[in-house]
């Protein structure tokens, strides 16, 4: 049965080289592991340390969840060096994260101003991105996780700035690395070459994964670093799964540490209760999921407000104390 309404023709798009975009973030962005980092403190800060180390010691889940502004922050090397260290066991984020890994890669620079572009109607339509979409393609032909795939890519590509992509370090360190795509969400999608299925199966396997290293979260954490949408509803999901299956074998994922970094301004106790629905903050689902809710029947849950570039290096030195 066909379809009653007509569909955009991709064909009709101009893509343009990389070349042609001015980039708002460049190499010198992105900070050495001895570079100072902007100050940051929290008294819970070294108590959060204690317990992923605790973690990684008893070999429990240590899971970073993440939005792309992460990357951006210019904190590559600090998460690669903690995968390297064994802080880090499973790193997801979302369709946007892989895009600025996958460019900074390649190019040594990555994100367009969408004030300028979205007028001209080029934003996201640049010709060298694109090719993710070949690589999506393959990575669901293959039976591959979009991120899994994205990250042997880059590692066996040859790009000039390859040693800052945390795709390609995950998939060398092998610490699952999975992409959580929405429909729509990134320039990707924009391009003739997107196939959409494709991109379903790939990250909806990436999901599976993630469900998988979730079994694996009592006495571990999970850190959520500034994705308001996607890291409290997919991991909302797969805990759903993970305890459903534990239940049925015996066992319990309760005693566990969640710990969200982002910007919105939390009062420290308020952090740990669910605001009731007449308040705007009820709304922000890192607050009600990750901090509250899922943690309710013997977790601990903390809250960090402040900039990634600051806390992502304050939570690696926390780490690196406990030796």
């Amino acid at each position: 049965m066909a379809s009653k309404y007509e569909i955009f023709d991709r064909s009709r798009l101009l893509i343009q080289p990389l070349s042609r975009r001015v980039h708002d973030l460049s190499l010198d962005h992105w900070l050495a592991l001895d570079a100072p980092a902007p100050v940051f403190e929290h008294p819970d800060l070294p108590e959060l340390a204690r317990r992923i180390g605790a973690a990684r010691a008893n070999g429990a889940a240590r899971i970073l969840m993440m939005g792309a502004h992460l990357l951006r922050a210019g904190v590559n090397r600090h998460i690669i060096d903690l995968m390297e260290r064994g802080f880090i066991s499973h790193l997801a984020m979302n369709g946007a994260g892989a895009i600025h890994d996958y460019e900074l890669a390649r190019i040594g620079a990555t994100t367009e101003s969408v004030a300028r572009y979205i007028r001209t109607g080029e934003f996201g339509l640049w010709r060298e991105t694109g090719e993710l979409n070949d690589w999506i393609s393959e990575a669901a032909s293959l039976c591959l996780g979009l991120g899994e795939n994205v990250g042997r890519r880059i590692a066996e590509s040859g790009f000039p700035h390859a040693a800052l992509s945390v795709l390609a370090a995950a998939w060398r360190r092998s610490v699952p690395a999975t992409v959580h795509a929405g429909i729509g969400y990134d320039i990707l999608h924009e391009h003739p070459n997107c196939d959409g299925a494709a991109l379903g199966a790939a990250s909806y396997r990436d999901f599976l994964i993630l469900a998988r290293a979730v079994e694996s979260l009592e006495g571990g954490t999970m850190l959520a670093f500034g994705s308001a949408v996607m890291a409290p509803e997919v991991y909302l999901k797969a805990l759903a799964m993970a305890r459903n299956v534990a239940r049925q074998e015996g066992r319990a994922i309760r005693d566990f540490s969640t710990a969200v970094f982002d910007l919105v301004p939390l009062d420290r106790e308020e952090a740990h209760t669910e605001l009731p629905k007449n308040r705007s903050g009820y709304y922000f689902r890192p607050h009600k999921t990750i901090l509250v809710r899922t943690v309710a029947d013997g977790g601990r849950s903390f809250y960090f407000c402040g900039d990634h570039r600051a806390t992502l290096p304050a939570l690696r030195k926390a780490l690196l104390d406990l030796a």
